[in-house]
Protein backbone atom coordinates (compact mmCIF):
# COMPACT_ATOMS: atom_id res chain seq x y z
CA UNK A 1 0.00 0.00 0.00
CA UNK A 2 1.17 3.49 -0.82
CA UNK A 3 -0.18 6.80 0.51
CA UNK A 4 1.30 9.97 -0.94
CA UNK A 5 0.67 13.44 -2.33
CA UNK A 6 -0.58 13.85 -5.90
CA UNK A 7 2.29 16.28 -6.43
CA UNK A 8 4.64 13.29 -6.17
CA UNK A 9 2.66 10.98 -8.46
CA UNK A 10 5.43 10.84 -11.10
CA UNK A 11 7.57 9.01 -8.55
CA UNK A 12 5.31 5.97 -8.99
CA UNK A 13 4.92 5.83 -12.79
CA UNK A 14 7.37 2.95 -13.09
CA UNK A 15 5.38 0.70 -10.72
CA UNK A 16 2.65 -0.02 -13.27
CA UNK A 17 2.26 1.16 -16.89
CA UNK A 18 -1.36 2.20 -16.22
CA UNK A 19 -0.38 4.76 -13.60
CA UNK A 20 0.74 7.26 -16.26
CA UNK A 21 -2.68 7.07 -17.95
CA UNK A 22 -4.55 7.19 -14.62
CA UNK A 23 -2.71 10.21 -13.25
CA UNK A 24 -3.00 11.94 -16.64
CA UNK A 25 -6.77 11.37 -16.75
CA UNK A 26 -7.01 12.66 -13.20
CA UNK A 27 -5.40 15.96 -14.25
CA UNK A 28 -7.55 16.46 -17.36
CA UNK A 29 -10.94 14.80 -16.80
CA UNK A 30 -11.72 14.16 -13.14
CA UNK A 31 -13.48 17.46 -12.44
CA UNK A 32 -15.97 17.00 -15.30
CA UNK A 33 -16.34 13.21 -15.34
CA UNK A 34 -19.80 11.83 -14.66
CA UNK A 35 -20.42 9.06 -12.16
CA UNK A 36 -19.75 5.61 -13.51
CA UNK A 37 -17.06 3.64 -15.28
CA UNK A 38 -14.71 5.26 -17.79
CA UNK A 39 -12.31 3.05 -19.76
CA UNK A 40 -9.28 5.29 -20.22
CA UNK A 41 -6.53 2.99 -21.54
CA UNK A 42 -5.82 -0.67 -22.16
CA UNK A 43 -6.40 -2.37 -18.80
CA UNK A 44 -7.18 0.90 -16.99
CA UNK A 45 -10.64 2.02 -15.89
CA UNK A 46 -11.70 4.99 -13.78
CA UNK A 47 -14.78 4.55 -11.62
CA UNK A 48 -16.22 7.84 -10.38
CA UNK A 49 -18.63 7.68 -7.46
CA UNK A 50 -20.22 9.82 -4.74
CA UNK A 51 -21.37 8.50 -1.39
CA UNK A 52 -21.80 9.23 2.29
CA UNK A 53 -19.16 7.97 4.69
CA UNK A 54 -20.38 5.68 7.47
CA UNK A 55 -19.15 4.12 10.72
CA UNK A 56 -16.43 1.48 10.32
CA UNK A 57 -18.87 -1.19 11.49
CA UNK A 58 -20.94 -0.56 8.33
CA UNK A 59 -18.06 -0.59 5.83
CA UNK A 60 -16.63 -3.76 4.28
CA UNK A 61 -13.04 -4.92 4.24
CA UNK A 62 -11.96 -6.08 0.77
CA UNK A 63 -8.96 -7.11 -1.30
CA UNK A 64 -8.31 -7.89 -4.94
CA UNK A 65 -6.17 -10.46 -6.72
CA UNK A 66 -6.03 -9.18 -10.31
CA UNK A 67 -6.20 -5.40 -10.00
CA UNK A 68 -4.31 -2.59 -8.40
CA UNK A 69 -6.59 0.13 -6.96
CA UNK A 70 -5.52 3.76 -7.23
CA UNK A 71 -7.95 5.72 -5.04
CA UNK A 72 -8.28 9.51 -5.12
CA UNK A 73 -10.81 11.60 -3.19
CA UNK A 74 -11.91 14.55 -5.31
CA UNK A 75 -14.01 16.26 -2.62
CA UNK A 76 -14.76 15.55 1.02
CA UNK A 77 -12.63 13.17 3.04
CA UNK A 78 -12.80 9.68 4.49
CA UNK A 79 -10.89 7.36 6.72
CA UNK A 80 -9.50 4.21 5.11
CA UNK A 81 -8.39 1.09 6.91
CA UNK A 82 -5.49 -1.08 5.74
CA UNK A 83 -4.37 -4.55 6.80
CA UNK A 84 -2.61 -7.40 4.99
CA UNK A 85 -5.32 -9.67 3.55
CA UNK A 86 -3.28 -12.69 4.62
CA UNK A 87 -4.27 -11.94 8.22
CA UNK A 88 -7.98 -11.45 7.51
CA UNK A 89 -10.78 -14.03 7.64
CA UNK A 90 -12.92 -14.30 4.50
CA UNK A 91 -16.58 -13.39 4.93
CA UNK A 92 -17.57 -13.57 1.26
CA UNK A 93 -15.34 -15.83 -0.86
CA UNK A 94 -13.37 -14.49 -3.79
CA UNK A 95 -15.48 -13.64 -6.83
CA UNK A 96 -13.28 -13.67 -9.98
CA UNK A 97 -15.83 -11.70 -12.03
CA UNK A 98 -15.67 -8.81 -9.57
CA UNK A 99 -12.08 -9.49 -8.51
CA UNK A 100 -13.06 -9.04 -4.90
CA UNK A 101 -13.01 -10.95 -1.65
CA UNK A 102 -14.66 -9.52 1.46
CA UNK A 103 -13.49 -10.07 5.02
CA UNK A 104 -14.54 -10.02 8.64
CA UNK A 105 -13.31 -6.95 10.52
CA UNK A 106 -9.70 -7.56 11.64
CA UNK A 107 -9.07 -8.66 15.19
CA UNK A 108 -5.46 -7.42 15.15
CA UNK A 109 -4.32 -3.82 14.93
CA UNK A 110 -4.84 -2.10 11.59
CA UNK A 111 -3.72 1.15 10.04
CA UNK A 112 -6.30 3.92 9.53
CA UNK A 113 -5.52 7.01 7.50
CA UNK A 114 -7.35 10.06 6.18
CA UNK A 115 -7.76 10.27 2.40
CA UNK A 116 -8.60 13.79 1.22
CA UNK A 117 -8.09 15.89 -1.93
CA UNK A 118 -4.44 16.15 -2.89
CA UNK A 119 -3.57 12.64 -1.70
CA UNK A 120 -3.78 9.21 -3.31
CA UNK A 121 -3.64 5.63 -2.09
CA UNK A 122 -2.52 2.60 -4.09
CA UNK A 123 -3.66 -0.83 -2.97
CA UNK A 124 -1.92 -3.85 -4.47
CA UNK A 125 -3.29 -7.39 -4.60
CA UNK A 126 -3.24 -8.70 -1.06
CA UNK A 127 -3.77 -5.28 0.53
CA UNK A 128 -6.93 -5.50 2.61
CA UNK A 129 -8.65 -2.13 2.68
CA UNK A 130 -11.79 -0.55 4.10
CA UNK A 131 -12.71 2.72 2.34
CA UNK A 132 -15.56 5.09 3.13
CA UNK A 133 -15.23 5.26 6.91
CA UNK A 134 -16.53 8.46 8.49
CA UNK A 135 -14.42 10.68 10.68
CA UNK A 136 -16.39 12.42 13.46
CA UNK A 137 -19.66 12.35 11.51
CA UNK A 138 -20.87 11.21 8.11
CA UNK A 139 -19.88 13.35 5.14
CA UNK A 140 -20.20 13.37 1.38
CA UNK A 141 -17.28 12.12 -0.72
CA UNK A 142 -16.68 12.30 -4.45
CA UNK A 143 -14.00 9.82 -5.42
CA UNK A 144 -12.37 8.09 -8.36
CA UNK A 145 -11.01 4.56 -8.11
CA UNK A 146 -8.77 3.45 -10.95
CA UNK A 147 -8.66 -0.28 -11.63
CA UNK A 148 -5.30 -1.29 -13.13
CA UNK A 149 -5.00 -4.82 -14.50
CA UNK A 150 -1.87 -6.71 -13.52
Amino acid sequence: MILDSLGLSRTYHSLHPGLIAAFGWLETSSTTAEKGRHDIAEGVAAIVDSYSTAPASEKKWEAHRCHVDLQVVLSGSELVGWSPASGLIARIPYNPEKDAEFYEPPTAATTMFRLSPGLFAIFFPGDGHQPGVMEERSGEVRKVVFKLCI
